[in-house]
C-alpha cells in the first residue's frame, strides 16, 4: 500500500482535497440546533449514532476491526481510511492507511490518526490537509486539542491556493485557530522553495483586521547605512486599533512609532500618530538630540449638537524632517498647526469658538513667524428676510491674537490684541430681469479694542479703542448671454454662458485707524471689482446638467489706494490703482482627464506674480494615470519694494507623478519627480514597483532625495503575503 510522504507537493493539494469532497458519497455540513419547544418534560435528546461501512467488519468485545475502503460518519464527522479499530465504549477510533477526515470545512489526510468521536481531540500523523478559512498544510504531526485549534510540529503551511503555490512557511510548531490565526515559532518564508526570510515567531491572521505582526520592511541608504522596518498590529477592538512600529537606522540611531485609530457611534472618529526617535552617538561627537513627532486628526460629536474638531501636526526638530520623512512635500514643509474647533448650527445661526496656533519656519532668516489665537469665538446670523424685499444678516467676533517672529516671541515683543467686532448687514436683491441680477448692502463695523497704539511711541499700550464705519456695496452680475448648441437628436446637449460682473464697495473712514493693532497694517477697502466668466455645461445621457469648463478673468481698481490693501507697495514713489490680473481655468469633460489652471499677472512690472498648473489624466485607482502640477511664485509687489525679501517668496517648481499597469507581467509602476526650475536642480525622484506573483505581492521602493544636504538615495524591500499586511511607513509615503 502507498503511503503519504511526509513533505507532499503543496501544489496538487487544493486538487486532491476538492476530488476528495466531490467523490466522498454524501456531503455533510453542520446543521444549526434547533430551540425546544415548550413542554412539561424536555424529552431526552436521541444519541448520534455511528454508522461503519467496509468491506469486512469484525468485533472482538467493545472493540470493532474493519478493513477495506472503511467509511464511519458520525453527526457531521465523516472518516475513509484503509483499516479502523473503534472502540465502542470510549468511541476512539484508531484509522490507518489513506486517511481522509472531513468534519464541516475541514479536511485533513493522514497516515494514521487516533481520534475520539465525542471529544473531537486526536492526534494526526503525516498529516496534509485543508483547514477554513482556506490554508493548505502538511505537517509531522498534528494535534486536535479542541474544535477549531490545532497544534503541528514540523509543518508547512500556505494561504495561496492556486494550482501552483508561490509562496510557503515552513516552521517548528504553530498553534492554529481556524477563521482567526497562526502562531508560528522558527518561520522561515519561502518564495517557491527558496529561504528568503527567517523569523523566530509570527502570527498569520486568517481574517480581516487580526492581531499580529505585519511583513517587515528591509533597506539601505547612502546615510543611513541599512535599515529594518517591523510592525505590530492590534485589533483592539471592532471600532478602533493600534499599530506599533520600530525603525532600525544602522548609521544614524532608531525610531518607534504609534498609530492608534477609533470611530465610535454618532460620528466621533480620530488618527493619533506618535514617532520619536533616538540618534546614534557618532566617534568624537555628542549625541544629537532626540526627535519626536505628535499628529492628531480627531471629530467628535458633542451634547446639545455641537461638534469638536482638533488637529495637530508637530515636530519638535524640521531638520529631522528633511533627513528621514520619507513625504516628499511634508519634507519641505515647515510649518506646525495646533488648532481646536467647536461650532454648532440652528436653522439661522451659527457659534464657533477656535484655539489655534501656527508657525512657519523660514530657513532663509532662520526665524519662524508664530501668530495664536485664544480664542477666536463667532457668532452669525444667516441671512433673514425682514420685509420684502430687504433682509438682515449679522457676523460678530470675540479674539485675542499674537502674531510675530519666534524672535520677537522670545524677547516678549510680539504683536498682540484682543478685539470685539459686531457688523450688521442689510441687504436689497434685485432679480426682475432674467438676464441680470443685483445686490446693494450696507454693513456697518463696530469694533472694541482691548490694546491700541501709542500714538507718539507706536508701541502697544492696554488703552481700549473703539472704531466705526460704514460699507455700501452694490454687485451686479449681468447681463448675461447664453447660447445652446444641439445633438443629431435634435436635442440640447451644450450649453454657454457668459456672465460678466461688476462691484462697488465704499469703505467710509474709520475714526482713530492709525492706533489699530494689526499684523500687517489696517487697510479701506474703497474699491471696484470687475471681471467676466466663462461657462459650459453638457448634459448628457442621463438628462443632467454637469459644467465641465469654466474661465474667468478679473481685476480690482483702488479709489483710494494711498491706504488700501497695495498702499505698502509703491510703484515710481506712489500705490498703485489696479491690482494684479488674476486668471482662474477649470476643465472637468466626462473622460478621465481635469485641469485646473491660475494666474496672476502684474501689469506694473509687466509679469506673472503667479502661476499654479495640475494636470491629471487616466484613474489612480485603475493602475494608470499622470499628474503634473506647475507652482510658480514670483511677488512682484514685494520685489519692487525690497529685493532682498525676493527669497522668501520666489518659488518656481515642477512635480510629476504617474503609474501604469502591465496585466501581462502583473506589475504596478509608479513614478515621481520633482525640478525646481528656479535652482536648475531636481528636487526628489521616486520609483515604486510592485509585482504580484499569484498570492505574493513583492513591492521595490527607490528614491533619491536631491534636497537633502547630503543627496540621499534609499532602497526599501518588503512582501505581502495573503493576509498580512506590510509594515507601516510612519515616515511618509509615496505620492502627493
Amino acid at each position: 500500500m502507498e503511503s503519504c510522504p511526509i513533505r507532499p507537493d503543496l501544489a496538487r493539494l487544493a486538487a486532491g482535497f476538492l476530488a476528495a469532497v466531490i467523490l466522498s458519497p454524501v456531503a455533510l455540513f453542520s446543521q444549526p440546533a434547533v430551540p425546544p419547544k415548550p413542554a412539561p418534560q424536555a424529552a431526552p435528546e436521541a444519541p448520534i449514532e455511528v454508522r461503519i461501512v467496509a468491506r469486512s467488519q469484525e468485533r472482538a468485545g467493545e472493540r470493532v476491526f474493519a478493513t477495506g475502503d472503511v467509511e464511519i460518519r458520525y453527526g457531521d464527522f465523516l472518516l475513509f481510511a484503509d483499516r479502523v479499530e473503534y472502540d465502542l465504549a470510549s468511541k476512539d477510533v484508531l484509522a490507518e492507511g489513506n486517511v481522509v477526515i472531513q468534519s464541516g470545512r475541514e479536511t485533513i489526510r493522514s497516515e494514521r490518526a487516533r481520534y475520539n468521536l465525542d471529544s473531537g481531540l486526536g492526534m494526526i500523523e503525516r498529516a496534509s490537509g485543508l483547514v477554513a478559512p482556506s490554508i493548505l498544510f502538511e505537517a509531522e504531526t498534528l494535534e486536535r486539542k479542541q474544535a477549531g485549534l490545532y497544534g503541528l510540529k514540523k509543518a508547512r503551511f500556505t494561504a495561496c491556493t492556486q494550482p501552483n503555490p508561490r509562496w510557503s512557511f515552513s516552521l517548528s510548531k504553530a498553534k492554529l485557530r481556524t477563521d482567526e490565526s497562526i502562531e508560528m515559532w522558527d518561520a522561515v518564508v519561502r518564495i517557491k522553495s527558496v529561504p528568503v526570510l527567517y523569523l523566530p515567531y509570527l502570527r498569520y491572521p486568517l481574517k480581516e483586521r487580526a492581531t499580529g505582526f505585519l511583513t517587515p520592511q528591509i533597506g539601505f541608504a547612502g546615510v543611513k547605512g541599512l535599515s529594518f522596518s517591523q510592525s505590530y498590529y492590534w485589533a483592539m477592538a471592532p471600532n478602533m486599533d493600534v499599530t506599533i512600529g520600530v525603525d532600525f537606522y544602522l548609521s544614524r540611531g532608531t525610531g518607534a512609532g504609534l498609530e492608534y485609530r477609533y470611530l465610535f457611534p454618532g460620528g466621533t472618529k480620530g488618527d493619533l500618530n506618535l514617532y520619536y526617535f533616538i540618534y546614534k552617538k557618532e566617534a568624537g561627537a555628542a549625541r544629537p538630540g532626540s526627535s519626536s513627532i505628535i499628529r492628531l486628526d480627531h471629530t467628535q460629536a458633542l451634547p446639545l449638537g455641537f461638534t469638536l474638531v482638533a488637529n495637530v501636526d508637530y515636530q519638535s526638530s524640521y531638520a529631522f524632517l528633511r533627513e528621514f520623512d520619507n513625504n516628499f512635500q511634508r519634507a519641505l514643509s515647515y510649518t506646525r498647526t495646533t488648532q481646536a474647533y467647536l461650532s454648532r448650527s440652528w436653522k439661522k445661526f451659527h457659534l464657533s469658538a477656535r484655539a489655534s496656533r501656527f508657525e512657519t519656519y523660514f530657513s532663509q532668516v532662520d526665524d519662524s513667524n508664530v501668530s495664536t489665537a485664544l480664542p477666536d469665538i463667532t457668532f452669525n446670523v444667516f441671512k433673514t428676510k425682514l420685509f420684502a424685499p430687504v433682509y438682515f444678516s449679522l457676523t460678530s467676533s470675540l479674539g485675542r491674537q499674537q502674531y510675530g517672529w519666534k524672535s520677537e516671541y522670545d524677547a516678549g515683543t510680539e504683536r498682540r490684541s484682543s478685539r470685539l467686532a459686531v457688523r450688521p448687514s442689510l441687504s436689497l436683491p434685485f432679480s426682475s430681469i432674467p438676464w441680470i441680477t443685483a445686490t446693494t448692502t450696507v454693513t456697518a463695523n463696530l469694533n472694541y479694542y482691548g490694546q491700541s497704539l501709542d500714538p507718539e511711541t507706536g508701541g502697544i499700550v492696554d488703552e481700549p479703542l473703539f472704531t466705526r464705519n460704514l460699507v455700501a456695496a452694490v454687485e451686479i452680475v449681468g447681463p448675461v448671454f447664453t447660447r445652446l448648441f444641439y445633438g443629431r437628436d435634435g436635442g440640447a446637449r451644450l450649453k454657454n454662458i457668459i456672465e460678466p460682473y461688476v462691484s462697488y464697495s465704499y469703505d467710509s473712514p474709520t475714526n482713530a485707524s492709525g492706533r489699530v493693532v494689526t499684523a500687517y497694517g489696517f487697510f479701506r477697502y474703497h474699491q471696484m471689482s470687475y471681471g467676466v466668466t466663462g461657462r459650459f455645461l453638457f448634459k448628457g445621457a442621463d438628462k443632467r446638467a454637469v459644467e465641465v469648463f469654466s474661465l474667468g478673468l478679473g481685476q480690482t481698481y483702488y479709489f483710494s489706494p494711498e491706504d488700501g490693501p497695495l498702499s505698502h507697495f509703491q510703484v515710481d514713489g506712489r500705490p498703485p490703482r489696479f491690482s494684479e490680473v488674476a486668471g482662474t481655468l477649470r476643465f472637468y469633460p466626462q473622460a478621465k482627464f481635469s485641469l485646473d489652471a491660475s494666474v496672476a499677472y502684474n501689469p506694473y512690472y509687466n509679469s506673472l506674480s503667479s502661476l499654479r498648473l495640475s494636470a491629471t489624466a487616466g484613474s489612480k485607482p485603475e493602475g494608470d494615470f499622470l499628474t503634473v502640477t506647475w507652482f510658480s511664485s514670483r511677488n512682484s509687489w514685494v520685489a519692487g519694494v525690497d529685493p532682498e525679501l525676493i527669497a522668501l517668496y520666489n518659488r518656481d517648481q515642477v512635480g510629476a507623478f504617474g503609474g501604469v499597469r502591465i496585466p501581462g507581467l502583473d506589475l504596478d509602476l509608479r513614478l515621481e519627480a520633482d525640478y525646481n526650475v528656479k535652482d536648475r536642480r531636481l528636487l526628489y525622484t521616486g520609483a515604486q514597483l510592485t509585482y504580484h506573483y499569484q498570492c505574493v505581492d513583492i513591492l521595490v521602493d527607490v528614491r533619491v532625495f536631491h534636497f537633502r544636504d547630503r543627496p540621499d538615495t534609499q532602497v526599501r524591500v518588503s512582501l505581502g503575503l495573503g493576509s498580512i499586511g506590510q509594515t507601516l511607513d510612519f515616515l511618509g509615503g509615496f505620492g502627493f
